[in-house]
């Protein structure tokens, strides 16, 4: 089923493939990482989906460090994403996180928008003007690009989840992925969900990226405050296995 329009004869938005056909499918060992190939990248996904939310958190952290080492985007990259993007309306996905009620849902949905940000125009200005044609056709970070519609489709139904984490974390993930121009025509309707992270988050990077779209997409702005950044500013929040650790 197809969430991301419900008008008849309006353009249609690509599904992400079953997350078990990603893992089927993909020849990870032919796959580029920081570390190698990507032989070890199933198994990793595997634990994603078990009830342990420890063995959860500790494989997401582990990806992020396999397929997005130092906020760059991998041959991996691409597959791994899709696979997340897949298993959001898996039950395990409802999982709680450790010491906190917090889907593990919101914590794969941060990981989507911190993983799309490395992809994004912000991170693209910022570094193009030191590796000029790394956006060129064929390069792992254009081919990441390129799934942007894809994965909306799978974000989109949780802007409307029950889970107020959840929200925002699918609404910033959103954000960022319809910088796409195959999704210009859902930017109207997320310039509501910028402002709610602009009015409830507290976290700097979350509300940059918010500004930052309202502002590109010609909302007004001037009765925001600014969102000021250094040049090497991190991006959208990911908050990995931090939960892992009582909080004190």
């Amino acid at each position: 089923m197809n969430h991301s329009s419900s008008k008849a004869g309006a353009p249609r938005d690509p599904d992400v493939p079953p997350y078990q056909v990603v893992l089927a499918e993909t020849d990870w060992g032919s796959l580029e990482t920081p570390f190698g190939n990507g032989e070890c990248l199933p198994e990793v996904l595997a634990r994603l989906l078990e009830p342990d939310p420890r063995v959860q958190v500790t494989a997401l952290s582990e990806l992020t460090e396999l397929v997005g080492h130092q906020n760059t985007i991998y041959e991996a990259t691409a597959p791994v994403a899709m696979y997340v993007a897949g298993i959001l309306t898996h039950p395990a996905a409802m999982t709680l996180r450790p010491y906190r009620s917090v889907p593990l849902r919101a914590t794969l949905l941060n990981w989507l928008a911190s993983t799309a940000y490395d992809a994004s125009e912000d991170f693209v200005d910022r570094v193009g003007q030191y590796f000029p044609g790394f956006l060129a056709p064929g390069t792992p970070k254009a081919a990441f690009r390129d799934l942007r519609p894809m994965l909306y489709t799978a974000v989109a139904p949780f802007l409307r989840d029950s889970h107020e984490d959840v929200r925002e974390a699918a609404g910033l993930a959103a954000l960022i992925l319809a910088e796409h121009p195959a999704l210009a025509r859902h930017r109207d309707h997320l310039a509501v969900h910028a402002r709610r992270i602009l009015d409830t988050s507290s976290h700097d990077p979350d509300r940059r990226v918010a500004w930052k779209a309202l502002q590109a997409w010609g909302h007004e702005v001037t009765d925001i405050e600014p969102c000021q950044e250094a040049p090497w500013d991190g991006g959208p929040h990911s908050d990995g296995r931090g939960d892992l650790e009582p909080p004190f």
